[in-house]
């Protein structure tokens, strides 16, 4: 079903589709099919460089504030009630094309689509490329937002470090951002009267709908915990079964739990990365860290169920003689969405527009915490996301693109 609101797009929506065209090969792992799009590496530098171009070719401002994010402006960057729309161009490990990107190409697209039809804008208007929301490479998700919103610290900042051992405001350095800079950017985001992203949806809620873009009401509170197994090193082929200390078997254990705990919470609980050492495949593990990505509708369930998973981790770790320690290394907590202007939006784009929660962390979410926020949802049809596998239709996309545009002709007309 066609959006009613493509028809407004005009002649941006070719502009929609030569931007996309340009930004997917970029970073993307042939092996997979998928994208290795991470903070300040090459592929990133090639994303940013692609938005510095886009900035350009309009005429807009262009700035990198403090912390990496980039901003390209329509009308001027102090002035004072400037409505923001925007993404990230970054990805998790063989990640999809939509996460992220979809939101950028659609921010600029609208704004062209806007200036096609003659809107001049009373208010400034930002669009922008958070940097590094996935977190795939220093493992806190939402860096540029955080620094911005001063979630994150500089001082926590500074600790963060990639697999390699390599430190953030290294990798920084190396790609041109000076990292003493960081911080929080209060004066910026003073200015700014709201944000508003678009995303492809994470999830089936709007697949079993006719609709192709809905809005966003709430974040679920989420999470990422680090367990560690310090168990004994071994020779795997004379080390008796009971003479063993073996991490690995708590780590399993602890993997199993928290998908039955999760189930029974009604909640969700996700060991997706793991790292061994000393990794040898005739050695018993000395040391297995795992990572715990969780999420629930509330924050209460969501502190019950780490508890309750981490208790279990201890448990079978006296039992397997290994220690075992949990250290949490970020939380968000619920987020729910400016209802002023979540309710401006939905009625901007029609009253049966579906209005729904989702799992996913955002940069809308965080910056929620100092800026009204809203989100925008595309419609995907099989709900799958950070993936090779994630996809929108061109026509569901463009609604999306469509239905921005509208909103931000509301937004920034009065």
């Amino acid at each position: 079903m066609t959006h009613p609101f493509e028809e407004q797009l005009g002649s941006a929506a070719d502009g929609y589709r030569r931007m996309w065209a340009e930004l997917l090969p970029v970073g993307r792992f042939d092996a997979s099919g998928g994208y290795r799009r991470h903070a300040w590496t090459a592929a990133d530098a090639e994303c940013r460089a692609w938005f510095a171009d886009q900035a350009a070719a309009r005429g807009l401002t262009y700035e990198i504030d403090r912390n990496g994010n980039q901003w390209a402006w329509y009308g001027d960057p102090n002035g004072e009630g400037a409505i923001v729309t925007g993404s990230h161009l970054d990805s998790v490990p063989d990640g999809g094309a939509y996460d992220g990107p979809l939101g950028v190409i659609s921010s600029f697209a609208a704004l062209d689509a806007l200036l096609e039809r003659g809107v001049r804008p009373v208010r400034p208007l930002a669009l922008t490329n958070f940097v590094d929301e996935e977190g795939a490479r220093f493992g806190v998700a939402c860096v540029g937002s955080r620094l911005a919103a001063g979630v994150l610290s500089k001082d926590q900042a500074y600790e963060l470090r990639d697999a390699a051992g390599v430190r953030m405001p290294d990798a920084m350095e190396a790609a041109g951002q000076d990292p003493s800079l960081m911080g929080k950017d209060a004066d910026r985001l003073s200015r700014v009267a709201a944000y508003v992203e678009l995303h492809v949806e994470q999830g089936r809620f709007l697949a079993d709908t006719p609709h192709a873009v809905g809005v966003a009401s709430a974040i679920w509170p989420h999470g990422r915990w680090r367990f560690d197994f310090h168990g004994e090193a071994n020779h795997a082929g004379t080390t008796r079964l009971e003479d063993r200390r073996d991490p690995m078997l708590t780590y399993a254990n602890t993997v199993l739990a928290a998908r039955k705990k999760a189930r029974l919470h009604g909640a969700l609980a996700t060991f997706g990365k793991v790292a061994v050492e000393p990794n040898g495949t005739n050695a018993i593990a000395s040391l297995v860290r795992g990572w715990l990505d969780s999420r629930a509708a509330d924050e209460a369930t969501l502190d019950a169920l780490v508890e309750e998973i981490a208790a279990a981790a201890a448990e079978r770790a006296e039992r397997d003689g290994v220690r075992a320690e949990v250290v949490r290394e970020s939380y968000t907590p619920v987020v729910d969405f400016d209802a002023p202007l979540r309710d401006r939006l939905a009625a901007r784009l029609g009253p049966d527009t579906p209005v729904l929660p989702t799992g996913a962390g955002h940069d809308a979410g965080i910056l929620s915490s100092v800026v009204p926020t809203a989100m925008l949802f595309v419609r995907n049809p099989t709900g799958v996301s950070h993936s090779p596998s994630e996809h929108a239709a061109e026509t569901d996309c463009l609604a999306g693109t469509a239905a921005l545009a509208d909103v931000l002709e509301d937004l920034v007309c009065r």
